[in-house]
Parts: structure tokens; C-alpha cells; sequence
């Protein structure tokens, strides 16, 4: 079975946690001692009805206040595939948890609430969405229960929001109209809206082809250690370790590790089960050459007709996640990119992003907190990237404080010019 990881995003009260809880209660995807845990704290608020939000609410603030706050990850499988859910918060001061959540979602699930429709949070959320490459958008109207599972509110929604779409990168966009508290539509057919005629949130997401959405073309591994037994009968033996981030190795392939442009042949992969005949994303395994090169932690082994664009400018679009800070022009800031760590200085901010209305503010002058901007990085030392709407693993990067050593930004590469 193949893995799908999906993000919840939407508005404040639109049902995201209980819309996860119907489905991993509707799917039988929850331990007995997790239901009654979950019913008695609900009996203990006076509720008639068992409270499913409750499952992935997990903070003590979050229950208090009835909001998520932090991301809340959960695993299940069905006997068609594995899930990995990130329910991400909806209030605006919690952007970042949600830029963190949908970073590595295969589909971002946008909850509206039938009552409300499109709110700002809910273009701000799809924004975000394509702005992070998710290449599947699934929206669900939830709460029709409110509504009497009225056709035309649905149709308005949908229209509504197809119309929005259309400004942004959307590659594959689904609408789903559902009732969370009741379980129409998610993992059970609604007898109360026969006329929709597509499938339930669940149906949906088992059948959903992901395969495709990962590139499997440009070759790209970098390299997080680098393996020397000490044991005197594996002398020689000389393994690079790490994640594939794009593309298919295989024995025999052609490779070049970068930065030195030393070329070999791939000898062996590894992983903890055997050695393989293939590794494709996103497969941890150990490589072998047949040329002892000079390759340490940071490097990349790419195919030599195939490589990255080697660069120390970046044009990027940062999302800002530091409350004690704004990030401005001059600063300086530690990078990360895949393995690789360098010094970064911001030498431009281009402009800074209404993410409600897409305007762009050309006069803004620093990003505070959940800010989103285009920025121009000047890098120590080369880094080796792709445009992240080609590759989100070698276009993406992290900006670190030195000094607190804190996560204050995440950042998608731009135009790249080889």
C-alpha cells in the first residue's frame, strides 16, 4: 500500500478536528480506550453527543477553548492505502503551523462551513496551498446538516470558490459537500443529498493517484553522512547515506556528486532490509561507488546530464515565523538546504504579500510574524536547487536565528537562472 498525506486548513469553527475524528471513527480506525476517553470528556461537558474533535485537540488550550492551535498529526489505513492526517490550526496568528502542516501534504483539504462560505481565512489557506505546491485541493462544504443539505448553497460555494481558484496554481481541484457531525459524505454515501453524485472524502482519497505528483525524473540525493566501519574486514567499504529526494538510482547509473564534479558509478544500494535494485523518493537508503571520491555530508550526487543549478543568490518567498523578530534587509541568518548548512544575508524584500486580496506591497520594508514575502538571498556557499514548483525537496530551504538557533522562516526557491 502506498502512503497519502493530506492537510487539513480552513476558518476557525468550520469542523476540520471533527471532520478527522468522523473519519477515523466511520473508518474503525480507533483504539477502544481512545473512544471512551473521548465520550467521557464529553459526557463531562454536558454534551448529548460524542464529541469527535476531541481526538486531535489534544492541548489542554485547545480543549478550554474548542480551537487547534498546534498541528495535530494522526496515522490509520484502510485496505487500500496508508494516511498520514496534519490538522492544522485556522486562526490567522497560527499561519505558521499551518505552512508547517501542508509543507509535505500530497492533498491540502479546505473545510468552508455551508452557513458562512468563503472567508478570508479560506483564501489565505488555498493560497497557501499552491504557494507550498500541494498538488491536490479537495473542498469540503461541511455542516449541510444547517443547511437542509441545500443543493443551490452548495453550488453557490462551489462557484465561488472555482471563480477565486482560477487566480492561483491550483493542478487539481475536488469539491465534496459533507456534514462532519453527522458523517454524511465522508466515509458513508448521504441519503440526505442524493444528488450529488461524486464520491465520499474517503472514496476520494483512497483513489486518488499521487504516483505521479513526485518527481521521478530529475535525480537529486543528498548526502546526510557518509559511513567508514571501523572493523578491519570492512576496510573499504565507504557508504553514503541519505534520503532520495527526486528520481530513480539504480546500480551501474552514471552519477556526479556535486560540488566537486567527480563522476562514478553507483556499485550498490542499501537499506535495512537488503540491498535493492532501485531507490526512488522517499526511499532513506545507502549508496556505494566504485571510486573512493571525496564526498562528505552536504554534497549531492545527481546524473551528470541532469544537474541542479549551482547558486549562491536565491529568489525565494518566505513564509515569517518569528514573534520576537522581523525579518529586514542586511540580517543575517544560518540556511538550510536539504543537508547542507551556509550563511545567509537578506540582500532585497521585493515586496510583501496581502494573502487575503493577493496584493503586493512593494513599500513594505521588513516581514513580521506569519508575513509572507519575496525576498533575495546572497548565500556563503553554493547551494545546489531546482525551482520548488519543480521540486519541493531541493527548492525548499529554512531560515535559522544564530543565536537562538530557532526556526524563524521557511522559503520556497523561485526563478532559478543556471
Amino acid at each position: 500500500m502506498d502512503l497519502l498525506r493530506f492537510a487539513t486548513a480552513g476558518s476557525v469553527d468550520d469542523g476540520k478536528s471533527t471532520l478527522i475524528g468522523r473519519l477515523l471513527f466511520d473508518s474503525k480506525a480507533l483504539f477502544s480506550d481512545q473512544l471512551e476517553a473521548v465520550e467521557r470528556v464529553s459526557r463531562s461537558r454536558g454534551n448529548d453527543y460524542t464529541d469527535l474533535a476531541l481526538l486531535t485537540d489534544g492541548l489542554r488550550a485547545e480543549r478550554e477553548q474548542g480551537i487547534t492551535i498546534d498541528v495535530a498529526y494522526r496515522y490509520f489505513a484502510t485496505p487500500r492505502r496508508k494516511f498520514i492526517i496534519a490538522d492544522t490550526p485556522g486562526h490567522i496568528q497560527y499561519t505558521r503551523n499551518m505552512v508547517t502542516g501542508a509543507s509535505t501534504a500530497d492533498v491540502a483539504l479546505i473545510l468552508l462551513d455551508a452557513r458562512k462560505g468563503i472567508t478570508e481565512q479560506s483564501r489565505r489557506h488555498a493560497f497557501l496551498a499552491t504557494l507550498l505546491g500541494v498538488p491536490h485541493i479537495v473542498v469540503c462544504v461541511n455542516k449541510m446538516d444547517l443547511v437542509d443539505y441545500d443543493e443551490s448553497v452548495f453550488d453557490v460555494i462551489r462557484d465561488e470558490f472555482g471563480a477565486f481558484a482560477t487566480r492561483l496554481r491550483v493542478r487539481d481541484l475536488t469539491f465534496i459537500p459533507v456534514s462532519a457531525l453527522k458523517g454524511d459524505n465522508v466515509v458513508t454515501r448521504s441519503e440526505h443529498m442524493p444528488w450529488f453524485d461524486g464520491p465520499t472524502l474517503l472514496s476520494h482519497l483512497e483513489r486518488l493517484h499521487v504516483a505521479s505528483d513526485r518527481n521521478l525524473v530529475d535525480v537529486r540525493f543528498p548526502v546526510q553522512y557518509v559511513i567508514r566501519p571501523q572493523q578491519h574486514d570492512v576496510l573499504d567499504y565507504r557508504g553514503y547515506a541519505g534520503t532520495v529526494a527526486s528520481g530513480v538510482l539504480k546500480p551501474g547509473d552514471r552519477v556526479v556528486a556535486l560540488p566537486s564534479g567527480l563522476e562514478s558509478t553507483i556499485a550498490k544500494i542499501h537499506t535495512s532490509d537488503g540491498d535493492v535494485a532501485e531507490a526512488f523518493p522517499p526511499m532513506a537508503v545507502t549508496i556505494t561507488l566504485a571510486d573512493e571520491l571525496d564526498i562528505s555530508r552536504g554534497d549531492m550526487l545527481c546524473r551528470p546530464h541532469n544537474m541542479p543549478t549551482v547558486a549562491q543568490d536565491l529568489d525565494a518567498m518566505v513564509c515569517w515565523m518569528d514573534e520576537t523578530a522581523s525579518l529586514a534587509k542586511g540580517r543575517k541568518y544560518a540556511i538550510k538546504h536539504t543537508t547542507r548548512w551556509a550563511r545567509a544575508m537578506v540582500r532585497e524584500l521585493d515586496y510583501r504579500m496581502d494573502v487575503n486580496t493577493l496584493h503586493r506591497d512593494e513599500q513594505a520594508t521588513e516581514l513580521a510574524l506569519n508575513e509572507i514575502g519575496r525576498v533575495q538571498l546572497r548565500v556563503t556557499q553554493p547551494l545546489f536547487i531546482d525551482p520548488y514548483q519543480e521540486n519541493r525537496q531541493t527548492g525548499s530551504f529554512i531560515l535559522v536565528d544564530e543565536g537562538t538557533n530557532r526556526t524563524v522562516a521557511a522559503g520556497m526557491i523561485g526563478r532559478v537562472q543556471g
